[in-house]
């Protein structure tokens, strides 16, 4: 979406015919510092999981219990959706700091509409209006 060069900086959205800020500057500065500092201890968190994941059992194969291998199995499986979520999240962290650097970051990827800013604020990665989200979770919508 292509922004006319308005006298504020910010991020803004059409609402109505008429051009209005949804973010400020100062906002999406604090959005940027945040995204950062979650990609980092996402990030961490990721290759701390996929490093156990990577690692061989060292005791595997000395338990003459079957029930102690699939304990194993378990958590091994239970590591892995850790560090598939965890992508997940780092994805979508990207893509709201793509966002930002577009002049995007606050408007919702389906609809145009502005993402409220208590959203926002409790997952800084949201990338869609609740609305569209909850459509795209339940499959009704493409992305």
């Amino acid at each position: 979406m292509k922004i006319p060069n308005f006298q504020m900086e910010g991020v803004y959205i059409k609402n109505e015919g008429r051009w209005e800020m949804s973010l400020k500057k100062e906002e999406i500065e604090r959005f940027k510092r945040e995204l950062t500092s979650l990609r980092k201890v996402h990030q961490e968190a990721f290759d701390g999981t996929a490093n156990d994941v990577k690692t061989p059992d060292e005791a595997r194969g000395t338990s003459q219990h079957h029930a102690d291998e699939g304990t194993e199995d378990f958590n091994r499986t239970i590591s892995i959706e850790v560090t598939a979520k965890e992508l997940d999240v780092i994805k979508q962290i990207d893509r709201a700091l793509e966002k930002i650097e577009e002049g995007t970051y606050g408007v919702c990827d389906v609809t145009g509409d502005a993402i409220p800013l208590k959203r926002l604020e409790a997952i800084p990665y949201a990338t869609m209006t609740r609305d569209a989200q909850d459509k795209f979770e339940k499959g009704k919508l493409q992305y």
